[in-house]
């Protein structure tokens, strides 16, 4: 009952005696996924058992398979990936989406035959290749939209 009291009379702005100013920001919920070179059961038994050990951490799930780590709780992103790091795995944050939510995931950048099955690199809307990136194609960036327009003059003749 004093609970209630207490809580009602920080709510009317009543201090109560107990200092109420200091109530920390709860954290969000939060979904973390990480990839993470593991090579063995004992790799992922490492990074598992370091970032289930980290405060705020509901589960973790490991799918060796894809290199992918997957911390569900009460943490921030980038305490998770410094925690994953400390086990001495090479980790990042998740660079993928799946395919079907980029609209051209073949374009170079965005695909990486690295990626698992259904995945592509995540890449910002309006999306242009780097100049490096471009000279490793060995052709000047043309606009793929306009490859097969008719109105283009150096368009494919082929249809």
């Amino acid at each position: 009952m004093g609970g209630t009291l207490e809580y009602l009379s920080g709510l009317l702005g009543g201090s109560g005696g107990h200092g109420h100013e200091k109530t920390k920001k709860r954290k969000q919920l939060q979904t973390v996924e990480l990839k993470v070179r593991m090579d063995c059961e004992g790799c992922e038994l490492k990074v598992k058992s370091a970032l289930s050990s980290m405060k705020g951490v509901e589960s973790v799930e490991i799918n060796r398979k894809q290199q992918k780590v997957t911390v569900v709780g009460y943490v921030e992103a980038g305490k998770v990936l410094k925690k994953a790091q400390s086990t001495g795995k090479k980790a990042e944050i998740w660079p993928y989406v799946p395919y079907s939510l980029v609209s051209q995931p073949y374009v170079a950048g965005t695909y990486d035959k690295r990626a698992p099955p259904g995945y592509v690199r995540s890449a910002e809307p309006g999306y242009v290749p780097s100049v490096q990136q471009q000279q490793q194609l060995g052709r000047p960036h043309d606009h793929l939209t306009d490859m097969f327009n008719d109105e283009n003059p150096n368009s494919c003749s082929v249809m």
